[in-house]
């Protein structure tokens, strides 16, 4: 039987065939057009990436190799006694393109247990920064102390054949997945819990692990980190954390190096950070209100008074979605039957209920409805998982799937280095002017 890595392979060289194929028929057909104004304006709508992992539809929502979140929940493997789809379930699709059986999800864990033994020097890196650095920061530089035991790095100096980059990087990205939930819940308990760490144990799933080290052992914990990882997996090639892990990796750099400046944008408040931002700013409401469940009302109030203020509401709004994120809807429903006398779930609930009419009515929101990191950090603070600093290392944790399985794949086709055009203001007004003949 086939390992997983031996299965990638042939999926690879099949499309890298197709492509091929493609390019030779097509390649000089147009795609599309580029308006002055998406060039200014964060190249919103220019189609000029591949991502085969997942695709983002404004109205749809996002698909995995396109699977719908529900379906996912229908279709992954769970674990023993569990409801929730098991995330080594969903980077077997995005990396094999077909759903796996649960031998298939069994061989993943068990090949990120083999792998997750994290070298003391990297416990020692995180030592080395403040208890007070951010969390994203002792993340970001451990992973990059992590980097030592880059195979591709090795093998690239020895001499690497091109055409077997995709095997070392597929190593590196494994390895890299297996070690990340052990530094994570070691910056956790460093920082929070008063460095009181917590083993791993070795007979759990790579999130039912995750949450044992965080120090959580409630089973419906558990079952919120597989469905929390799952759901934040990827989100199609253009977000900034998978483009720039993408962009990173073009250049040859190894998985960690690709991943650790993914994880510096995730940090960003547009993009990861928001979802420390929406915890926040609902403290703050209530603090303000001074009740704990604030009536739809008494949020209306503080929503006009929030945008009266200049400042946005966290956690509504996307740059592609045009409905409510699936991602929130799927966490709604665990909070449902987890949690649904939960004050801050509920005032979730609420917000939900007033904010997007509010957004509607001003006239220029494109997107009013919430995204995922409207909920997420409501399900934590039920469980516990107060520090919201820490919300967007969960994130990143949970983002290395999709973006190191794209990595994969760019290195199976062997994408080549991403060099987009670039202009100057002066040479756009000498174009409009008439004065050159093109961009």
């Amino acid at each position: 039987m086939a390992t997983i890595k031996e299965r990638f392979k042939a999926k690879a060289d099949e499309l890298s065939a197709e492509i091929k194929d493609i390019l030779k028929e097509h390649g000089n057909k147009k795609i599309g057009e580029v308006m002055l104004s998406q060039i200014y304006q964060g190249m919103r709508g220019i189609t000029g990436l591949v991502s085969e992992t997942s695709l983002l539809d404004a109205r749809e929502g996002i698909r995995f190799r396109g699977f719908s979140i529900p379906e996912l929940q229908k279709k992954l493997p769970k674990a023993a006694n569990g409801n929730e789809p098991l995330p080594e379930g969903l980077f077997y699709l995005m990396l094999i393109g077909e759903l796996p059986t649960e031998n298939d999800v069994n061989d993943i864990t068990n090949a990120w247990q083999r792998r997750s033994h994290v070298p003391n020097h990297v416990f020692d890196a995180i030592e080395a920064l403040p208890k007070s650095s951010h969390p994203m920061t002792q993340f970001v530089a451990a992973i990059m102390a992590l980097q030592t035991e880059s195979i591709f790095v090795r093998k690239y100096s020895e001499g690497l054949n091109k055409k077997d980059y995709w095997e070392a990087v597929y190593d590196d990205a494994m390895n890299l997945i297996a070690r990340l939930p052990r530094v994570a819940a070691y910056i956790y308990r460093r920082k929070y819990k008063d460095e009181k760490h917590i083993q791993p144990d070795g007979l759990l799933d790579w999130s039912g692990n995750f949450a044992h080290m965080l120090g959580f052992e409630d089973d419906s914990f558990k079952e919120l980190m597989r469905l929390y990882m799952t759901i934040h997996a990827d989100h199609e090639g253009g977000n900034v954390s998978a483009h720039t892990t993408h962009l990173v990796g073009s250049a040859l750099s190894d998985p960690y190096l690709s991943l650790a400046a993914g994880m510096n944008g995730l940090a960003g408040p547009l993009h990861g950070l928001a979802n420390q931002e929406v915890i926040k700013w609902i403290y703050e409401m209530r603090d303000e209100l001074g009740v704990e469940l604030p009536t739809k009302a008494q949020i209306e109030r503080y929503v006009k008074k929030t945008l009266k203020e200049g400042k946005v509401v966290p956690g509504y709004g996307h740059a592609v979605l045009r409905k409510t994120d699936p991602r929130f809807s799927a966490q709604m429903e665990f909070g449902k039957k987890h949690m649904p006398n939960d004050p801050l779930v509920n005032t979730v609930w609420r917000v939900y209920e007033v904010v997007p009419e509010i957004l509607k009515s001003l006239g220029k929101v494109k997107n009013p409805w919430p995204n995922v990191d409207a909920h997420s950090g409501a399900l934590l603070v039920h469980y516990g998982l107060v520090e919201y600093e820490f919300y967007t290392v969960l994130f990143g944790v949970s983002r290395s799937l999709g973006v190191l399985a794209n990595l994969c794949w760019d290195r199976a086709l062997g994408l080549p280095i991403e060099r987009p055009k670039s202009v100057t203001t002066a040479l756009v007004k000498k174009w409009i002017e008439g004065k050159e003949k093109k961009l």
